[in-house]
């Protein structure tokens, strides 16, 4: 009986047939045009009895009267018998009534095919499955450096709220929602962070809000927003930052963080749109343009960023944010449409945007509009997953989305 184990060698064997045969038909003739062709020894028939030749393995295919197919034939003899023993089916001419042409194309070494499997997969044992005994220099300094900064939060006030460690020293704070916010905004070198640890606004936070330059960066869902309300009633926030919707500021990337706080905006964009019979807020006072991070992209600190405001020269611009949209489109009645890099996606009349939001394609992550956007185009703006709409005012608006914010063009 043949054991697939012992096989050493697949001889791959090409046919062709001037006619149409059978499966059948082409093992016949290989049993019977061979037998005692190589002697006792070497007879196909014994071969297979004693398990040192495999079963003969045939696929051919029928086309315009002609066969063509191959043949497999396993064998466990040494290089010299199989080579003769291949030799031997050459001297196949028919198959059936048909005149054929059989030829060895290769004779595949099984234990070399191994090997190479072998190979393949000891490097990708190697790879991945060794535990990596190799040491990282800047891995490990990274590592301390980010358990320093973890350490360096302090607390302040009475309430004992998670702060970075220049809060107290600097002009200007960033309100977060929580310890883990702190910690991830000094894990990329912001330390004037402080968190508010709950809706419920402590008192050092409204102490520390009436002193400084106050920037409140929240979490991109329906508890950043309940806390921004909060802080907009009982606080003097000066400016607004936004995660994207479904963000935490916990988990924000450094470029994701120092693109939100690029793009803050004075806390008068934000429409505070009112129910029926609600009283408006009285206008707060000017805010003048200083930063309020310890860090920008340009490494604009915030001493450099008052020195710019006084000595009223324009700090270098290398991107569109989203206050020159707003710039740019008020007064023009035009309306453009934003991909969440700031990038103008498509631009058109304010009149006809209405009509442009259910056509609008591709990753929209708000609308500047210079006119006056009512429930009706609310709506379809929410239904088109945009984050934001900025708009010249908002009248009519009964059901305000939770997941689209309203900006006031001023």
């Amino acid at each position: 009986m043949y054991s697939p184990e012992t096989t050493k060698y697949l001889i791959h064997i090409y046919l062709e047939a001037e006619g149409v045969v059978e499966k059948s038909d082409v093992v016949g003739a290989i049993f019977g045009q061979t037998e005692g062709l190589l002697g006792e020894d070497l007879d196909l028939r014994d071969l297979q009895r004693t398990g040192r030749v495999g079963r003969i393995d045939v696929q051919t295919t029928s086309r315009k009267g002609e066969t063509k197919g191959e043949i497999l034939i396993s064998s466990s003899l040494d290089k010299a018998e199989t080579a003769l023993l291949s030799a031997s089916l050459e001297t196949i001419d028919r198959v059936g009534p048909c005149n054929a042409r059989v030829s060895v194309e290769r004779i595949e070494d099984i234990r070399i095919t191994k090997r190479r499997k072998i190979l393949e997969r000891a490097k990708e044992i190697l790879l991945e499955h060794f535990d990596e005994g190799t040491i990282n220099s800047n891995e490990l300094l990274d590592l301390v450096r980010e358990q320093t900064r973890i350490e360096k939060v302090g607390i302040v006030g009475e309430e004992k709220l998670p702060a970075g460690p220049n809060v107290m020293e600097s002009d200007a704070i960033i309100v977060v929602e929580g310890r883990a916010d702190v910690i991830n905004l000094l894990r990329y070198g912001i330390k004037n962070a402080v968190a508010v640890e709950g809706t419920n606004v402590p008192d050092t936070i409204i102490t520390l809000c009436e002193t400084k330059t106050a920037t409140a960066f929240l979490d991109g869902d329906r508890g950043g927003d309940l806390i921004l309300s909060e802080l907009l009633q009982t606080t003097d926030i000066d400016f607004v930052a936004f995660a994207r919707r479904g963000r935490s500021v916990e988990a924000m990337s450094r470029k994701e963080i120092v693109k939100a706080l690029r793009n803050k905006v004075p806390v008068e964009f934000i429409a505070d749109v009112k129910r029926e019979g609600e009283q408006e807020k009285p206008a707060r006072r000017p805010i003048p343009p200083i930063v309020a991070v310890g860090e920008d992209v340009r490494g604009v600190s915030p001493e450099e960023g008052r020195e710019t405001a006084r000595t009223g020269e324009e700090p270098r611009t290398e991107v569109h944010t989203l206050r020159n949209h707003f710039t740019e489109v008020e007064g023009h009645h035009i309306a453009r449409f934003l991909s969440p890099e700031y990038t103008v996606i498509r631009e058109s009349r304010a009149d006809d945007a209405e009509q442009e939001i259910p056509e609008i394609e591709g990753d929209v992550s708000g609308i500047v509009i210079d006119s006056v956007v009512d429930q009706r185009m609310l709506d379809l703006i929410a239904g088109k997953g945009m984050e934001y709409v900025a708009a010249r005012d908002f009248t009519g608006i009964i059901k305000k989305p939770v997941s689209t914010r309203l900006l006031r063009i001023i």
